[in-house]
Formats: structure tokens, C-alpha cells, sequence
């Protein structure tokens, strides 16, 4: 098996770090070969029962109290843990420097803010490291780890997040927007998939993605299929008596309903519906804006999600809409007078959607990682060159 030429480190503590590090380790053998990258969860390996009991806790924060996991989130953001904490971290960072050595990759990439701090202490140590990468998976509301620590270069979502750590006095050379990589399906097939037009009378379509922890998901369910003009598909994930209740309400509709359990089929679901109801996750928010597909937020972790739903609030597009009832309510009225009011967000979308993202930034990390026989580095897109999209007028 030949050695990777990108490491790509991630972790488990959200779907968003995994999310991105997939579709980039896609994106580089899509472009180089199989084996081209190599993905690693350093925490999963060096401790999984403990990896697999600090999710769990992350989860239970995040999901029952959130006010609680807000001020951990802000006090993280505002303490200088690191590098400190590295203490706690030291088998993860014996098996990072193992794995290091034994791959010898040309080039380093994270899409989890603590590999940045695991890579300063093995440097201080003397190991000779490759450049390495963060790849945020936030957007505006950053924390601050992902930019205490040096690192060769930061890529960004969209402007709006190279601005903040701009004004943190990271170097505007240094900060490189190419979007957030999401799954290759959207590159490959934007132009092939799209739900029908409103203005030509076509029935609205509406994604409903139930997370873990979702609030009021059998209300909020229930309401949007007792909507008779609407196609609905709800995915539930793993929680099988939710999908038994739902599937008897939607044997009841005239228009179609579609009840799935747990799917990998999000991507071309997100291309094919005309709008996603969801909580503002960092991978699903990044896809529903690929796919063109507006989105109504029924939920906000405080922290990092804050800044996703930001994102979409300044560029107007889509709602925030926490009860059925007010669901219901913005999905009416972006499909009232043949879809008005979606039309402006789907055609605000289209400025904001970077499909191609990671294969864009799988390419300036090989270009930037070629041997010394090969055409040397390409210039790296950096923030000053990605000028945000004007806002729209208001919508009514």
C-alpha cells in the first residue's frame, strides 16, 4: 500500500469534523489515486472507550442543556486551557507522532482544533512535522482554539469567518476561503439534480432531518404531514419507533411521504427537495447551501452552531422557525404565490454554494505537498480574494 501523501485528522465530537474529513479524503484520491489521503480519529484510537464516553457527554450537553454547554463553550473560548490541557492528551499524541512517522505524509490537515495543539507540543519536541492545515468547520461563531495554535494555514467556509480570525491578527495570506468540503455528490451532480419549479405549479417538496436530540420531532413531523399540498420525506435516523408512528400517519396522505430511518442518500435528498427543516449543524447547513436548498432552522446549539444560523440570517435566507407551528408557518409562506419568497432565497444560494469545495482545497493541499520534481506549489486562494456576495433586498 503506498504512504498517503495528506493526513487528514479528525474527530468525532459533532458530524461536521467527520463530515469535512471525508469528503476531502474523497476529493484527494478522486485527484491523485486511491491511498492518496488517510483519515485518522487519533482520539478513537489511542482511547476508544473513553473517546467513546466523552461523546456521549458531549452529546448530553449539547441536546439537554444547552445554557449549560453555552457557558462551557464561552468560558473555552475566553481560557487559555491550552497548552496546558496537552496533559491529558498525551497518549493521543504519542500515537499522532507514531503515525507520523510511519506514513511520512507530505502534508498535515485537521478538520478538530486540538490536533493544531497536539502538533505544537510534538514540534517542541523536536519531530519533524510536514506543513499542516485547520480546516474550520464553523462558521463566525469560531472559537478561539482553532486559532491559538500556529498552523501553516487556515481554510474557511465563506468571508464571513476569514474575517473574524482576520481581526484575531491571523495573517490575511494565511486564511484561505474556499468553502466547506462537502460530499463530492454535490459537484458531481448540482446540475443533474433539482426539485421542480413553484411558479409552474409543482408540489412543494420538504425535507425533514430529525437529529438526535431533536425537540418536538413527532409534533413538528405530524404538522408537516397533515399538510395536504406537500411531498414530505422525513429521515429519522436510528430511532425505529418514531419511523413505525410516522410511516402509519404518512399511509394516510394523498401526496407522497417518505419515512427512512437511517440514510446516506441526505446529499441527493437535499438536491431533489425544495426546502430542509433542521437544527443548524455545521455539516447539514454547509450541504443544505450546496444543494441550493433553503433551510428552516428549528434548532440552535448554542456556540458553534450560533454562527451557522447567522450565516443564513445575513444573507436572508431561509428562517428560524423552533415550534411546529412556525415551521409550518415560514414553509407557507416561502411557497405562497409560487414560491416568491423561495425563489429569492434558492437564487441567494446560488451566489452562496461552493460544491466543489473540497475538491478545491484537496488540490491546493497536493499542489502544496508535490515532490520536488513535480510543478512546484499553486498559488493559494486567500481571503481578500473571495469577496462576500451582496445581500438581497429584504424579503416581505
Amino acid at each position: 500500500m503506498k504512504k498517503p501523501r495528506v493526513l487528514i485528522l479528525t474527530a468525532g465530537f459533532g458530524e461536521g469534523h467527520n463530515a469535512a474529513a471525508r469528503a476531502l479524503a474523497a476529493a484527494c484520491d478522486a485527484l491523485h489515486g486511491p491511498g492518496t489521503a488517510r483519515l485518522v480519529d487519533v482520539f478513537a484510537l489511542a482511547s476508544p472507550r473513553l473517546n467513546a464516553l466523552t461523546r456521549r457527554v458531549y452529546l448530553g450537553l449539547i441536546n439537554r442543556t444547552p445554557r449549560l454547554w453555552s457557558s462551557v463553550y464561552a468560558w473555552v473560548d475566553r481560557a487559555a486551557i491550552f497548552p496546558r490541557a496537552l496533559l491529558f492528551f498525551r497518549r493521543e499524541s504519542r500515537l499522532l507522532g507514531r503515525i507520523i512517522a510511519a506514513e511520512q505524509p507530505a502534508v498535515l490537515c485537521s478538520t478538530y482544533f486540538i490536533y493544531a495543539y497536539l502538533l505544537e507540543g510534538l514540534a517542541r519536541e523536536g519531530r519533524p512535522l510536514p506543513p499542516h492545515f485547520n480546516i474550520v468547520t464553523d462558521s463566525i461563531s469560531i472559537n478561539s482554539l482553532w486559532w491559538r495554535a500556529a498552523c501553516t494555514g487556515w481554510f474557511l467556509p465563506n468571508p464571513e469567518s476569514a474575517e473574524v480570525l482576520g481581526r484575531a491578527g491571523i495573517a490575511t495570506e494565511r486564511l484561505h476561503v474556499a468553502g466547506f468540503p462537502v460530499n463530492p455528490f454535490f459537484r458531481a451532480h448540482a446540475a443533474a439534480f433539482s426539485p421542480p419549479a413553484l411558479a409552474g405549479g409543482a408540489t412543494p417538496r420538504v425535507l425533514y432531518i430529525i437529529n438526535s436530540g431533536t425537540r418536538l420531532a413527532l409534533e413538528t413531523a405530524t404538522q408537516l404531514l397533515a399538510e395536504p399540498g406537500w411531498s414530505v420525506t422525513c429521515a429519522v435516523g436510528r430511532d425505529e419507533p418514531l419511523r413505525a408512528r410516522l410511516e402509519k400517519l404518512a399511509a394516510t396522505r394523498t401526496h407522497p411521504a417518505t419515512i427512512l430511518g437511517w440514510t446516506d442518500q441526505i446529499p441527493r435528498l437535499l438536491l431533489t427537495h425544495h426546502a430542509v427543516v433542521s437544527k443548524a449543524g455545521g455539516a447539514t447547513t454547509q450541504e443544505a447551501i450546496a444543494a441550493r436548498c433553503p433551510m428552516i432552522v428549528n434548532q440552535v446549539v448554542p456556540g458553534q452552531e450560533e454562527g451557522n444560523y447567522e450565516l443564513l440570517r445575513r444573507h436572508r435566507v431561509g428562517a428560524l422557525a423552533e415550534t411546529p407551528d412556525a415551521i409550518v408557518r415560514e414553509l407557507r409562506r416561502a411557497f405562497a404565490d409560487q414560491g416568491r419568497v423561495w425563489s429569492e432565497w434558492r437564487s441567494t444560494l446560488t451566489h452562496l454554494a461552493r460544491p466543489d469545495a473540497a475538491h478545491a482545497i484537496a488540490a491546493h493541499l497536493l499542489a502544496h505537498s508535490a515532490p520536488t520534481d513535480e510543478p512546484g506549489p499553486v498559488p493559494l486562494p486567500h481571503a481578500p480574494a473571495f469577496p462576500a456576495p451582496p445581500l438581497p433586498a429584504t424579503t416581505a
